[in-house]
């Protein structure tokens, strides 16, 4: 080889090798994900997987619940094309816990089934996403029935040297909902007396429009006598622009780190978010309403500041983690309602003040080859609800305000609990594991004679736990059984609230009793640097499950004329015997030839509860036994990616599917975003490619649906983008 050959090999060898280890830094899809061992992370030995960022870079997801389409067990449902929730081994909502840096974000506010309040969760400013499929409750407390997905933000620059600067820009387009916007942000970094100070913050802005879809979804069935197609949503005359939807979206963020040498961190953070004018897709109009009829998110706020203290201080606090938060959530909906002639507009908002603290120790050595390890820790948040509503006559511009809002205006709600933890090492590659929590909850409303509310004054004090044990036969194989029971306490959505969902009025039960959850699970797991695996089978019992019974329009509450005037009416009650969710999971992760990493999921879940009440319309054909299916439980789904990488380039594509589901509940039937007689299953492939210029330019591109496929995620009010193109710059 001549001289300069070999120059040339040299140069083009470094430049692979510096690639390669920028890649490593910002996240090597071909490298095993080592999780970080917080203290606040979701258990290792229970079934979870993690979204990096390097998996939302790639992905370009339009809002955190969307990141979550390729994990497994996950099945994300939109009511709206600005809303979004995750369904958990066939739970969601008020069912499954919302963590961001280790603070809840559920409150005492969300309904049962899907909310839109995953969406308030900038995906610009998360490094990673956990998700804790199964019980939770042992850390967690209330809510943690079907799972507990944890987000962990971005953390700034670390510099003890010199001071450093790093503004950086990114921008998108997309061109199936016309969405144009982007964020700019600023990092810091540098020496200060003892330690080092870090600080990243911004700003972001985005415009949706009205989303294009492959076209209309088809009923199943199409000689049912509601015709061809679902009756939400509406269309434009183009026949694919859905009516409905778009919004605006302005977030803002600032993150100040100072660590103290190397044990100990405080953080002081804020994370704001601020959507505006948010139609809620199978409201605007319902069926059968006249065109102008529209429930428009006006206002949905969330903000978010906390202080955090980590340090290492001795063998039991290895670290240490004390956190305390405000938090405000702000809703503004508007009711426009031409049938007759009125606009109903409602303002809720709820402040929550929280404080957590959480350690674990340093393995214990107890015995030769025997050691313990422990986490423990404790955890209160108390809600305080603001809550007032407004009817205007639009024929003659007057306006009365309400006896009452969506929520007794004072109520309060608070919840907490002590838990411990643990690990126990054996001989022979076994580990056993076992925790226990003391929670409490304790729920108060004013009662409302107008309205016939009555006061509420609960309160409760459950014991929940988790046990389990892991065998390694083999250095790559591990085998699990584990079993937990938690639960979810009432909350003053379920005791207090009035209010329209997907299918119908809804109005409120003070006499209602905590859900419990009793989960088995068993897994098995694969890691290896070539392949890696993951199987796990489930049964989880629901004791006192919460349903949806329908009534008549005589048993409305008092001065409710949107309940009367709706569809279906509906209650809360408690299920008088048991439900069950049962199913299988499956992922596979594998280096092929040619560089390619091929990643793959499957999921099947089977709900099925005790039979109350009877349907609200519509059961010509339908025969109902004793026992009937749990309401939106997601089909038979799952997902495949196949990446490439080389240096600064990168080629993946993506493939989401699901089988048509027609195990439906008694709500589902009375539900308008569910086709009659199930949800069509589909199959969706998306092509991305990003490629970096230079060490300040990354240009992303991806083509989603490639084949303009009308499809709908099943419970959803909005089908999926049609073929269109995601293009962003991101500028560092």
């Amino acid at each position: 080889m001549s001289s300069r050959r070999r120059k040339s090999a040299r140069v083009v060898t470094t430049l692979l090798v510096l690639a390669h280890g920028r890649a490593l830094a910002e996240g090597d899809p071909f490298q095993t994900v080592v999780r970080a061992g917080r203290e606040d992370g979701v258990p290792d030995e229970r079934a979870h997987t993690q979204v990096s960022r390097t998996d939302l870079e790639r992905r370009q997801p339009r809002s955190t619940p969307d990141a979550l389409r390729y994990e497994t067990g996950v099945f994300v449902q939109q009511s709206a094309h600005g809303q979004g929730s995750a369904f958990v081994r066939g739970m969601t909502g008020q069912q499954t816990l919302l963590l961001f840096d280790g603070i809840r974000i559920n409150n005492s506010t969300y309904r049962q089934g899907p909310n839109q309040y995953a969406f308030t969760i900038d995906s610009r400013t998360i490094g990673s996403i956990e998700v804790l499929r199964g019980g939770g409750s042992t850390r967690y407390g209330s809510d943690a029935l079907g799972g507990v997905i944890a987000a962990y933000p971005i953390d700034p620059l670390w510099s003890e040297g010199q001071w450093l600067v790093r503004p950086e820009l990114f921008l998108r387009s997309t061109s199936a909902d016309s969405e144009l916007g982007g964020r700019a942000q600023l990092q810091v970094a540098g020496p200060v007396a003892g330690g080092s100070l870090g600080f990243i913050g911004g700003v972001g802005y985005r415009d949706v429009g009205m989303l294009q879809s492959g076209g209309q979804v088809e009923n199943p069935n199409p000689n049912t006598p509601l015709g061809r197609y679902p009756l939400v949503p509406a269309y434009a005359k183009d026949g694919v622009t859905q009516l409905g939807t778009g919004f605006r979206e302005l977030t803002a963020d600032g993150r100040f780190v100072l660590r103290l040498g190397d044990y100990q961190k405080l953080t002081a953070a804020t994370y704001h978010y601020l959507q505006f004018e948010v139609p809620r897709t199978d409201q605007c109009p319902p069926p059968y309403a006249p065109a102008g009829t529209c429930l428009t998110y006006e206002q949905q706020f969330r903000h978010l500041a906390y202080l955090t203290y980590e340090g290492k201080l001795s063998d039991y606090l290895w670290p240490l983690r004390l956190s305390v938060s405000v938090q405000v959530q702000h809703e503004r909906q508007r009711l426009d309602d031409p049938s007759v002639l009125v606009q109903r507009i409602g303002t809720d908002e709820v402040l929550t003040l929280g404080f957590v603290a959480a350690a674990r120790t340093r393995p214990i050595l107890l015995h030769r080859r025997v050691t313990l390890s422990l986490h423990y820790g404790l955890d209160q948040y108390t809600d305080w609800i603001s809550s007032d509503a407004y009817r205007t006559f639009t024929d003659l511009n007057q306006t009365a305000k309400q006896s009452r809002g969506q929520y007794l205006e004072g109520s309060t709600y608070s919840s907490g609990g002590v838990y411990a933890d643990g690990a126990l090492s054996l001989p022979s590659s076994v580990t056993v594991f076992g925790g226990v929590r003391l929670s409490y909850a304790v729920a108060r409303a004013p009662a409302e004679s107008l309205s016939g509310s009555r006061a509420v004054n609960q309160s409760w004090l459950p014991v929940t736990g988790h046990g389990g044990v892991e065998w390694k036969p083999q250095k790559v194989l591990s085998l699990r059984l584990n079993a937990d029971h938690s639960f979810r306490a009432a909350n003053l959505n379920d005791l207090t609230a009035r209010q329209q969902t997907g299918p119908g009025f809804q109005f409120e039960n003070a006499d209602l009793r905590p859900e419990r959850a009793t989960t088995i699970e068993l897994g098995a797991i694969l890691d290896h640097s070539v392949i890696g695996a993951q199987l796990w089978a489930f049964e989880t019992l629901l004791h006192d499950a919460v349903l949806k019974v329908s009534k008549t329009d005589a048993e409305c509450p008092p001065a409710t004329p949107q309940c009367v005037g709706s569809w279906t009416r509906l209650q809360l009650q408690n299920a008088p015997s048991l439900s069950e969710l049962r199913g299988l999971e499956a992922s596979v992760r594998l280096r092929i030839p040619l560089g390619l990493l091929l990643r793959s999921t499957l999921a099947y879940t089977w709900g099925e509860g005790p039979r109350v009440g009877s349907l609200g319309y519509g059961t010509t054909g339908v025969i109902l036994g004793e026992r009937v299916p749990l309401s939106r439980v997601p089909p038979l789904h799952g997902s495949a990616e196949l990446i490439w990488q080389r240096a600064s380039f990168e080629l993946s594509a993506g493939l989401r599917w699901a089988t048509m589901q027609d195990r439906l509940a008694i709500a589902d039937y009375a539900d308008a975003r569910i086709p009659k007689y199930g949800t069509p299953g589909f199959a969706v492939v998306d092509l991305r490619s990003s490629f970096r210029i230079g060490d300040r330019v990354q240009l992303g591109g991806v083509l989603e649906n490639v084949g303009n496929v009308a499809y709908r995620y099943h419970g959803s009010s909005v089908n999926g983008p049609g073929r269109g193109f995601m293009l962003s710059m991101k500028i560092d």
